[in-house]
């Protein structure tokens, strides 16, 4: 049973939260390289040190489910199990990476956790299999030790030797003659105990003592070399004995939040005030370089961020205002001296304003590689399960993003990675038979392109049949046959988002029940994004999902259309053009004008919503309009200018079109409707009667 701390622990709770998701990530990691060097005794210590924390925090927090299995996994990690068996170690470390992320999402819900009993007994059949292996000893029969120590142990150890006190590293190999292992185990125990301080001991306590080969130990004392091998060698116990001498270059790396559990440990317990003097100076080394990345780093909520971006926003709609207000004054008082103060101080404001909107922006960005980790153990379990082997190739990791849009990213991009993966990829046998190599690869990319984030999932596997798609969206009543062959392959690729469509052999557990490409559009709708499919067949596909770099605010072409006033993001905006309606010429029931060499649909408003459409004017503004690849014309009225608009989400009472993704107030109080190009371009692919878009 698990005892978390009281309330006044929530923040601390709230941390160590933080901090253990970002420590399975890392034991994620390492347990995907473990399985790529699986005899390499690095990354095994690093498995420790990462289970070794994970179980301290976690038992400091009251969390005591996790903090025991996390000490039952540490009895396996040891680098000469991982010579012999480190394929299966890795198994073993990635079943436990589940059960710990299974485990912490019960704490943070505050629900019944999962039962541990089945990766307990995967970790005892793992041991009674390791305990058995001849190989696991060196070939030599010659002790080796590791001296693998944890951050805390590693402190107490560096501590000790600031004090001047003489520390050292015993291994001590049980005699395999030994009989009674678990009465050898607590002698030695009962020995390193009467020479001296024990700072850290492996393994810990008698659990282990029936499988327990190598004994380690760090230990405090005044004794020389000589005197504790003579104390240690205990005939018919001890065989063989390795004594090193503990330097400072051991010390740890101090963690964050095991530094706040030492503080509020020492609080509770009562800490000496500035009054009492002044604490104890700590070592030199990467602890107090540690301290003072403590000192410069704030973990701050997302709500508060986002609480200051909304005022930043309410700021510049008062800048509008300002601006209008000052307008007003030079039409009424041209003359007035004032004006050009009033100029210069809304000038200065304007520069702080926008200084301080960067900087809030800046806060909220985060690098995609927080979202890029997840993904290589996603690739790895989808092809295990699916028999295929499939790589995983990342790059842009370091392009910033939004923090809200990298998180509502994660589901889309997960659905896409194992789609490709599932039935993107093909099995080794037919790649071979198609001249490729046995291993397919999946290729994720992000980077900057304007005022958008290109967010790039591709394979290099079978493609989409562009006929197959073509035939099955017939067949499931989306469209006719007529309308099936006139679309171009780049809008028949658009046919996988429409709900229940998959071009999937079969169903596996993976995918194949056409649920989640729809899920992946609408997400982008909402993040007022876009999605863009090219495929060759036989050759592989490349999705693109574009979103703006923020949802806070926008720069913003304003427009009217009979009377009422909209806005574009100005980042969809390619190009403005005039005509007349003389040059408006209608194909197969669609508006078209030619633009230079091109083709260009237009879109009137009207003709999408019940906006009442009033008497045709001689000469209209067309806003040519971009996403991805595709263009198409927007016939207004008249143009307002562009402006920074901060959106508004709309509740869903208030609007119900799918055309309009927010709105904005300008500085007199009018209310902008900003439109959502992505839905725009859904509609008018969903319209037979205004057929394709140029």
């Amino acid at each position: 049973m698990s005892h978390p701390l009281d309330d006044r622990g929530g923040d601390l709770r709230a941390l160590f939260f933080e901090s253990a998701y970002e420590l399975l990530q890392t034991l994620n990691d390492a347990g995907l390289e473990l399985e790529t060097h699986p005899a390499d005794p690095e990354v095994i210590r690093r498995v420790r040190r990462v289970v070794h924390t994970l179980k301290g925090d976690s038992a400091a927090c009251g969390y005591l489910g996790l903090s025991e299995m996390a000490h039952e996994l540490e009895d396996v990690l040891l680098p000469e199990i991982g010579q012999v068996r480190g394929a299966q170690l890795a198994e073993v470390v990635l079943a436990a990476a589940d059960v710990f992320d299974s485990l912490l999402n019960a704490y943070r819900q505050n629900v019944e956790p999962p039962s541990t009993e089945p990766l307990r007994a995967q970790i005892r059949q793992f041991l009674k299999a390791a305990t058995h292996t001849p190989a696991a000893a060196p070939a030599d029969n010659r002790l080796t030790a590791r001296f693998v120590w944890s951050e805390y142990e590693q402190l107490m150890i560096s501590e000790a030797l600031h004090r001047g006190e003489n520390v050292y590293n015993l291994a001590l190999r049980i005699d395999p003659q030994s009989a009674m292992r678990a009465a050898a185990f607590q002698l030695v125990r009962n020995v390193l105990h009467g020479i001296g301080t024990v700072i850290a001991l492996h393994p810990e306590d008698n659990s282990a003592a029936a499988s327990v080969e190598v004994i380690e130990a760090a230990v405090a004392c005044t004794m020389t070399e000589e005197a504790i091998a003579r104390r240690c060698k205990i005939p018919a116990i001890v065989a063989d004995l390795v004594i090193a001498r503990a330097t400072p270059a051991e010390t740890p790396e101090h963690d964050l939040l095991s530094e706040l559990l030492e503080a509020q440990a020492t609080v509770t317990v009562g800490a000496a005030t500035p009054a009492q003097g002044a604490p104890e100076q700590r070592p030199s080394g990467s602890a107090s370089a540690v301290n003072a990345v403590v000192e410069s780093t704030l973990r701050v909520e997302t709500a508060r961020i986002d609480s200051v971006m909304n005022l930043v926003g309410e700021l510049i709609i008062g800048k509008s205002m300002l601006n209008r207000a000052i307008v007003e004054f030079d039409r009424r008082h041209a003359h007035d001296p004032l004006h050009a103060k009033l100029l210069d101080a809304l000038s200065f404001q304007a520069r702080v304003l926008d200084e301080l909107h960067k900087s809030v922006l800046k806060i909220r960005m985060v690098p995609v590689e927080q979202l890029f980790r997840r993904f290589p153990r996603v690739v790895r379990d989808v092809a295990k399960q699916c028999n295929k082997d499939v790589a995983l190739e990342l790059a842009g990791q370091n392009t910033d993003l939004d923090k809200g849009i990298l998180d509502a990213l994660a589901e889309p991009i997960t659905h896409l990675v194992r789609n490709a993966v599932d039935h993107g990829i093909e099995p080794p046998e037919a790649r071979l038979a198609a001249g490729k190599p046995a291993r397919g690869t999946v290729f994720l990319n992000a980077y900057h392109q304007g005022a958008q984030v290109v967010t790039e999932v591709r394979d290099d596997g079978r493609g989409i049949d562009v006929a197959r798609l073509r035939a099955k969206a017939v067949a499931r009543g989306l469209l006719s046959a007529a309308d099936a062959e006139r679309l171009s392959d780049a809008e028949a690729f658009n046919l996988i988002f429409e709900p229940g469509l998959s071009t999937a052999a079969e169903v596996t557990e993976v995918s194949g029940r056409g649920v989640g490409m729809d899920i992946v559009r609408s997400v982008l709708d909402r993040l007022k994004g876009t999605v863009q499919v090219s495929s060759q067949l036989g050759q592989g596909t490349l999705i693109q999902l574009r979103v703006p770099l923020t949802l806070a605010s926008i720069q913003a072409l304003m427009f009217r259309v009979n009377n009422r006033l909209f806005a574009v993001p100005l980042s969809s905006v390619v190009e403005i053009t005039r005509v007349s309606e003389s040059e408006i010429h209608r194909v197969d029931q669609r508006e078209v004008l030619q633009l230079r060499d091109h083709i260009l649909s237009l879109v009137r408003l009207s003709s999408l919503e019940r906006i009442h459409a009033v008497e045709a004017r001689k000469r209209s503004f067309v806003i040519v309009i971009g996403a991805g690849e595709r263009r198409f014309g927007l016939l207004v009225d008249s143009l307002v200018g562009e402006e920074e608009l901060v959106i508004k989400a709309l509740p869903e009472e208030i609007i119900t079109s799918d055309l309009v993704s927010g709105a904005s107030i300008l500085g007199d109080g009018t209310v902008v409707l900003i439109l959502n190009v992505s839905a725009v371009l859904a509609r008018l692919s969903r319209a037979p009667a205004l057929g394709a878009i140029a």
